[in-house]
Parts: C-alpha cells; sequence; structure tokens
C-alpha cells in the first residue's frame, strides 16, 4: 500500500513509524527541520520507540514538505494536522484539516482519507458532505505523550468512523483497521466500526472522563491538604476498591498537554444546547485547582518562585497547555519572582521569567520550587520543593 501521513508529531509518526514497517510511507511536514531528521532516522519528539525502530528496524519512510507527490495515487492519506481549540469561536480551529481534504480531493480523489486530528463531533460527516464524498473516514487516537508509538503498537482499541455505510467505504475501513492491526505486537486487539460521528464522541468522551478522573483526585488532594490530613491514605483506601482501581490516581497542579484542555471545551462547547452538570465542572475545576496551588504558594511569601520544568510528564518534550503556565501566570500577578529551569527551552525568558540553564544556580537561587513531577535532581533540595505528586510516576 502508498500511504501518506501529513504531520510529523507524536500521532503522525507514530502512525507512520508504524504503518512504514509493511508499507510505503511517505509522510510531509512544513518543518523541514523535522523532514530531515525523519529522513536521518532521528526521531524529531521525546519517544523512546520510535528511537529504537528509527535504529534497529528497516522501515520503508521518507520524509518530505512536498504535499502533491505524496498524495499522488496514495490508498490513504492520513491526516495528523493539530487542531487547537479557538478560545474566541470557542470550537476547534480545523482551517488546517480542512485545507489538507480539499488538496487531497482534488489532487487525488481516489485516495481514502484518514482523519485522525481530534475534531469537534460531527466534523467528519459535514466537510464529506461539502466535498460530496464518501471517501473519509475518522480515526481516533487514544496515544499518550512519550509513548505514541508503543500505544500503537499495543492499542487498547482500534476505533474505525464512516460516513456512509455502502459497502465500499466500509472495505476501505476494514482495509485500513488491517494495516494498523498487522504491524501491532498485541494479538487479538479489540475493533470498531461505528459512524463516524460516534467515532469523534468516543475521543472526546474518553479524554473527558480522563479529565475528569485527574480532577477527581485533584480535588480529593485539594481537601485533604486544606485539612491537613493524608492525601496519600486516602487514596490508597479507595483505590483498593476494584471498581475503582490504582491508576490515573497521582495528584498533580491540573490536567494539561496535547489533549485533555481542548478536548474537554470542546466536548463542553458540544453541549451548548444539551443539558449538563458534570462536563462544564471538569473544565472549571482545572483553573480552581490551578489558583488553589498557587495560593498555597504565595500563602509562604516566597521572594523567589523557581519553576522546575514545564513538561507535564517525565518522558515528554511538551509544554503546551502545562497546568505550571496558569500558576506561573498568578504568582507574577503577585509581584513574585519567577525563574525557570526547562532543558527544553532554547530562549533566556518564559512568560518574562529568567530561564536559567544551570540546575545549582537554579536551586540556588529559588526560596521555594513547585514541580509538576518530582525528579531525583531535587534530592538535595527537597526542604524547598513543593509538589503534589505522592507517587513519583505520571
Amino acid at each position: 500500500m502508498k500511504i501518506a501521513v501529513v504531520g510529523i508529531g507524536y500521532v503522525g509518526l507514530s502512525n507512520a513509524v508504524l504503518l512504514s514497517l509493511k508499507n510505503e510511507v511517505h509522510i510531509i511536514d512544513v518543518l523541514t527541520k523535522k523532514v530531515q531528521l525523519v529522513n536521518e532516522r532521528q526521531s524529531p519528539i521525546e519517544d523512546k520507540e520510535i528511537e529504537k525502530y528509527f535504529r534497529e528496524k528497516q522501515l520503508n519512510l521518507r520524509a518530505s514538505v512536498n504535499e502533491e507527490e505524496a498524495y499522488r495515487n496514495a490508498d490513504f492519506v492520513v491526516v495528523a494536522v493539530p487542531t487547537k481549540y479557538d478560545e474566541k469561536q470557542n470550537f476547534f480551529d480545523t482551517s488546517m484539516v480542512d485545507r489538507v481534504v480539499e488538496k487531497v480531493t482534488r489532487i487525488s480523489p481516489h485516495s481514502i482519507v484518514v482523519i485522525k486530528s481530534t475534531v469537534p463531533v460531527g466534523y467528519t460527516q459535514q466537510i464529506s458532505n461539502k466535498y460530496h464524498s464518501n471517501s473519509l473516514i475518522f480515526v481516533p487516537e487514544f496515544l499518550r505523550e512519550g509513548k505514541a508509538l508503543y500505544d500503537n503498537l499495543y492499542p487498547s482499541r482500534i476505533v474505525v468512523g464512516v460516513t456512509d455505510k455502502n459497502r465500499d467505504i466500509l472495505d476501505k475501513a476494514q482495509q485500513f483497521l488491517f494495516l494498523l492491526t498487522e504491524s501491532a505486537k498485541k494479538e487479538n486487539i479489540q475493533t470498531m466500526i461505528v459512524g463516524s460521528t460516534e467515532a469523534e464522541a468516543i475521543k472526546l468522551f474518553t479524554n473527558t472522563y480522563l479529565a475528569l478522573r485527574i480532577a477527581f483526585f485533584n480535588e480529593l488532594d485539594t481537601y485533604a491538604e486544606s485539612r491537613n490530613i493524608s492525601t496519600k491514605q486516602i487514596i490508597d483506601g479507595v483505590c483498593l476498591d476494584e471498581r475503582i482501581g490504582n491508576h490515573y490516581n497521582n495528584p498533580s497542579f491540573g490536567y494539561g498537554g496535547y489533549c485533555l484542555p481542548k478536548d474537554t471545551k470542546q466536548l463542553l462547547a458540544n453541549y451548548s444546547d444539551v443539558p449538563n452538570n458534570i462536563i462544564g465542572a471538569i473544565v472549571d475545576s482545572n483553573q480552581t485547582r490551578k489558583d488553589f496551588i498557587a495560593d498555597q504558594i504565595i500563602n509562604e511569601k516566597p521572594k523567589v518562585v523557581g519553576v522546575y520544568r514545564l513538561t507535564m510528564k517525565s518522558e515528554s518534550d511538551n509544554f503546551r497547555e502545562s497546568s505550571i503556565q496558569g500558576i506561573i501566570k498568578k504568582l507574577a500577578s503577585q509581584g513574585i519572582k519567577i525563574v525557570v529551569y526547562e532543558p527544553m527551552l532554547s530562549g533566556n525568558t518564559f512568560f518574562n521569567s529568567k530561564v536559567i540553564s544551570d540546575l545549582l544556580e537554579f536551586k540556588d537561587i529559588a526560596d521555594v520550587i513547585i514541580a509538576n513531577r518530582y525528579n531525583e535532581d531535587l534530592e538535595d533540595v527537597l526542604y524547598k520543593v513543593y509538589t503534589r505528586d505522592l507517587y513519583f510516576r505520571d
């Protein structure tokens, strides 16, 4: 099969690597540096499994900026471009997906377009109607940052959403399912072929539930810290109930990253004319948590607060929408000096705060060090560290 993949990010690159094990894959991106790194078999994202496959596997994979070459005569075009949440429009900005779909339908109308970018509920059907095409399917991703390829090799499930139930598109949906499962390592993968609108809803409700779980244990921690009782003892006791389980229960400064903030807001926007209480509360709870954390730090009256890492997770290079950014803004608004230690930053400032590249200098200058996730780098200054990381895991 000839497959084009649009976007060298977590979703695009992990899918390109998986599919290139047994297919010809051409991945494209507007950033020439990313293209160059992929062609040199270096991963432009933090993902140990992708780095391993680049070293050890024979991948039929090449990268370029040439869209027309990639799309022409492709059996499938996988769209994995960003869809940021537009706060003014109160909806996902799908303009990049729109542009790819328009171009593919013009250059290679017989190609099946596989949308993997997260989109509003109903989007795939709407754009299919716009271009009078039944060659679009929606395949949601359920990937973790830093473990994207692993989650493609061992997927929890694979869902394919179709806009039409005619035989041709169902056959193409089954074909793409096979392409994903034949290169995966997990056996007996659970698969579903559903309507595209249902598939979009599956994605948003999944991530909103995960955000709900994070918010729940964060609010449990807020209560325990406010009452000066042991968060860990409470969580350990609660999670012994097998119906609840011992996962996604480690307190944090709030949920963040590529998906949860924008997906929860998008789902809430889809509820605009539907009664709800829980969905809106999940969105609101994240700001409440960040405000509480900031207030706890402000109460200590520090002169200099050190921010240890902006990333949300221990094996991630992403700090988009990280909860710690909201805390930085509130602390700065109170006149507290902020210094940042973040090896992934190339500049000297972040939000008008000084970036310090020398870890020893950073630890020395800060009165209080805030860390969303603990790291052994901080072992010698634990008396300065404020974290809600109780289990030393994401």
